[in-house]
């Protein structure tokens, strides 16, 4: 397969589109969804991705592996994702409970 590095722009935005109210991913979740359509792909290439072209897309439900919110962006992702119900204990967002994957059954919490 050759790697078009605007068809892999256009999936990552899809797939934010995709997250579920309420949950999220990391930057290497989607990475990783990914990576099977286009055998390449990182964490890093996703934030870049994000930070650039991200704003029409629910942005706020991308956090790291570690449930940090975006950069910068704390106080309104915060927010945001309180409205949808997430639950926060300190700064970051509990993986373990709010994190999404493509195929999850449901919008609910884990």
């Amino acid at each position: 397969m050759v790697y078009d590095p605007q068809e892999y722009v256009e999936a990552v935005l899809a797939l934010v589109e995709d997250i579920p109210p309420g949950r999220v991913m990391s930057y290497g979740g989607i990475a990783d969804a990914l990576h099977d359509r286009f055998e390449r792909g990182s964490a890093r290439r996703v934030g870049t991705i994000m930070a650039q072209w991200g704003g029409g897309v629910p942005w706020h439900r991308v956090v790291s592996g570690g449930g940090r919110l975006p950069p910068g962006h704390e106080a309104r992702a915060k927010a945001l994702l309180e409205a949808e119900g997430v639950v926060f204990r300190g700064p970051r967002v509990r993986m373990s409970e709010y994190s999404w994957h493509p195929g999850d059954i449901g919008a609910g919490g884990g």
